[in-house]
């Protein structure tokens, strides 16, 4: 396919900065939806890169898109083709939003699905497309079935950023059609964007052992504790949806406006940051202080698996990827692994800790509450 690579540029080596994801659209330009290769509107506005941590993708959550075609590398590693049998069914790889769904000279029919980690993948000589501009999609969905061209059955796929295709081989095994678990970092330079893998693996590991060395301690005391050691996450929200309920509801919803800063509640350490099932774009970190917290639905996640992450620090942007009807921010909390009701720990009325103690043993957690502290 002759797409204009002006687009992207890929790179090998590690680069540390802020990542930041766009979620998926379900309305498109008219261009959008006539060009395959279209820089991705909105994907820099907050940030020069975004990173996507495939190592949290649950297998799930992901679709080779003929998981039993052949594979062969075409147009310099930059596409792929797909060998198969007539009337197999093409499947998206993860879940979006149909871009593009039509014929194109010397293409065929395509389909072209974005998505809401920020990738965007083809699916080129088709016999039929099943989808439709703007419909939303699951990973494993079938979109199409595999066309025919001289005598071969084949699906032409690609995977795009911002309008330029990226070596397959960076994300998938071709030989197992298996997903890399990997954290993969892309950064804007110029009218490029610069794809690396990111090998924080030995470090995060290291950083999450010091972490649990350092929390081992089955009680903590919220009672007075210093401003600059918490945050609350989302100043100035309010709730829209409590803990448990009929629905066993995991956590509490909070709502300001699209966009909005979400901030760390502690100090900690990002074990996942990425899509993950209905969350949309989700971070999850492991705090310092025995506490573990879930934000979900970000439109942009601004820190990346393995960062270390200060009580306050903005780390992502409130949206409504993943099953979300509204921009807000679904948040969770953990106590040495147990699930907690964050309005146990925050006053979400005053944006202030509980003045409490929590404690923890033969795996119950136990609260007490601290009348006469001074908030």
């Amino acid at each position: 396919m002759n797409f204009n690579l002006k687009h992207f540029l890929l790179g090998v080596s590690l680069i540390v900065t802020m990542s930041a994801m766009t979620p998926a659209k379900k309305t498109f330009s008219a261009a959008e939806q006539q060009q395959i290769a279209i820089p991705t509107s909105g994907l820099f506005d907050h940030s020069n890169a975004f990173s996507i941590d495939f190592s949290a993708i649950e297998s799930n959550n992901y679709f080779f898109p003929l998981p039993v075609g052949k594979v062969k590398v075409v147009d310099d590693n930059q596409a792929l083709e797909i060998s198969t049998s007539t009337g197999d069914a093409v499947k998206a790889m993860f879940a979006g939003v149909v871009r593009l769904s039509r014929n194109v000279n010397g293409y065929g029919n395509v389909v072209v699905v974005r998505h809401d980690n920020g990738i965007e993948t083809v699916y080129a000589n088709n016999a039929q497309n099943l989808v439709n501009v703007g419909q939303r999609v699951k990973a494993g969905q079938t979109v199409a079935i595999v066309g025919s061209d001289a005598g071969r059955t084949y699906c032409k796929f690609s995977l795009m950023i911002n309008g330029g295709r990226v070596n397959p081989k960076t994300f998938i095994d071709l030989n197992s059609h298996i997903l890399r678990k990997q954290t993969i970092l892309c950064k804007k330079n110029g009218n490029y964007v610069d794809v690396s893998v990111v090998d924080n693996s030995e470090k995060q590991a290291k950083d999450i052992k010091d972490i649990t060395l350092s929390s081992n301690e089955d009680k903590i005391d919220l009672t007075g504790l210093p401003k600059s050691e918490w945050s609350y996450p989302l100043p100035g929200s309010h709730v829209i949806s409590p803990f448990g309920g009929a629905r066993h509801h995991p956590g509490i919803d909070l709502k300001t406006r699209p966009n909005d800063n979400i901030c760390a509640t502690f100090d900690g350490v990002v074990t996942m940051s990425g899509t993950y099932f209905g969350y949309g774009n989700c971070i999850k970190i492991k705090h310092n202080n025995g506490f573990e917290t879930l934000y979900g639905h970000q439109s942009r996640n601004l820190v990346k698996s393995g960062d270390k992450v200060k009580a306050g620090q903005i780390i992502g942007l409130t949206g409504r990827t993943g099953h979300a009807t509204t921009e807000h921010l679904h948040f969770e909390l953990f106590f040495k692994g147990h699930r907690l009701n964050p309005s146990d720990v925050f006053d979400n009325a005053n944006k202030s800790l509980q003045q409490i103690t929590l404690s923890c043993k033969n795996g119950v957690v136990k609260t007490q509450r601290n009348y006469f502290a001074k908030k």
